[in-house]
């Protein structure tokens, strides 16, 4: 016997004008610069409906499974080779249930459009036009809104995180803060670039893929031509690299003329998997600004002659969110304390640290404040 509740996810209603608001700025910014293939606008009873749905879809499961669903609101005609189906249906919690075992592959979105007063599925599609409106399901309770960045390349940018009844919106201008780290700026959709292979974008890929694997991990970045990081590291190394490991550096040097950009595209995901496999064992994995792995298992120490930190500025980008003194040790233990540690002898270097719990934070240094940084980004990571 079908339950059917009438209660509504009220966090949707609480969320949706913010939401459309912030597609209708991105949108006519766009239109200003003459972007074409850009997506429309979602009305806010449409967001909020989207939102509605997914959510209590969530709650339920297929076969003993949780629900993992991507829905995008765009019309057919808007797609590129869509699957279509032969009628329009309702969107509805039990049929994103139901379809969901078929399209949680990554990439694939399920095709949301709408009639007067009515929201319809109307098939499938893997391309989304610019600024394409997207509510990911993530997991039981947990949703993504984001949209698909301007020429398509690199990972979607995050719009709000709405998990049970706690909502974060993202705050754009907080990537526009002093000495915001390059990774932070890109992830909010302020400098991204339009090459796939961009050192930062795959920096971010590396960054998703740490979080992905749940066994947490320190990603340290150190400049090219440098061994001052040494001075940091106790020695000798568990598992030096010698000579540097170019998997990844080698694949940004791409000319684009030898083999197929699919081909280079999926070469370089298997290399961002290979190391970011190595940040799950015990200690830090080392590379430079260059990608290239110098080090994996590696044990951090507080420089000869440095000074123990005693407090990092925290910061999160969403609204509402305040900068906050505090000690290193008290956003996630050890880990963070030494990433910290070693950013603050390090200084022109940064440090990438994921929990188990899905935390992920960037530490780098300010030469504005002069401390550390330390950004919590799981909410652009999602």
């Amino acid at each position: 016997m079908e339950i059917i509740n009438g209660s509504t996810y009220q966090a949707a209603g609480k969320v949706a004008y913010r939401i459309e608001a912030h597609f209708q700025k991105h949108l006519s910014a766009a239109q200003e610069n003459e972007e074409d293939d850009l997506a429309t606008v979602p009305s806010a009873w449409q967001v909020e409906k989207i939102i509605d749905v997914a959510f209590w879809a969530s709650l339920r499961k297929e076969e003993g499974n949780a629900i993992r669903i991507s829905l995008a609101f765009l019309p057919p005609v808007q797609a590129v080779n869509p699957l279509l189906f032969e009628k329009r249906l309702p969107l509805t919690p039990q049929l994103l249930t139901k379809l969901a075992p078929g399209v949680e592959r990554p990439g694939i979105h399920v095709g949301i459009w709408f009639d007067g007063d009515q929201l319809y599925v109307w098939g499938t599609t893997t391309k989304l036009p610019n600024l394409c409106f997207v509510l990911d399901v993530s997991e039981p309770g947990l949703l993504v809104v984001k949209h698909r960045r301007a020429a398509g390349l690199g990972k979607f940018t995050n719009v709000a995180v709405l998990r049970g009844d706690q909502v974060k919106v993202v705050n754009e201008n907080s990537g526009q803060l002093p000495d915001s780290p390059p990774i932070l700026k890109s992830l909010l959709g302020l400098t991204s670039s339009c090459l796939w292979n961009n050192g930062v974008n795959v920096l971010i890929q590396i960054a998703v893929s740490m979080r992905a694997h749940k066994r947490g991990g320190i990603l340290l970045v150190t400049p090219t031509n440098s061994n001052k990081w040494r001075e940091s590291i106790i020695h000798p190394l568990q598992y030096p690299v010698s000579p540097a490991f170019t998997g990844v550096a080698d694949l940004l040097r791409y000319d684009g003329k030898t083999v197929t950009e699919i081909f280079w595209q999926n070469a370089l995901r298997r290399e961002v998997e290979n190391i970011t496999g190595l940040t799950a064992v015990d200690g830090a994995t080392i590379i430079n600004d260059q990608q290239e792995l110098l080090a994996f298992g590696a044990k951090i120490a507080r420089a000869k002659g440095a000074m123990p930190i005693e407090q990092v500025l925290l910061t999160e980008p969403v609204e509402g969110g305040e900068p906050t003194l505090i000690h290193p040790s008290a956003i996630g233990g050890t880990r963070h304390l030494s990433a910290a540690q070693f950013v603050h002898d390090q200084r022109d270097s940064h440090a990438l640290v994921a929990s188990q719990d899905g935390y992920f934070t960037v530490f780098s240094w300010s030469e504005q404040a002069q401390l550390v940084q330390a950004h919590r980004i799981d909410i652009l990571l999602i």
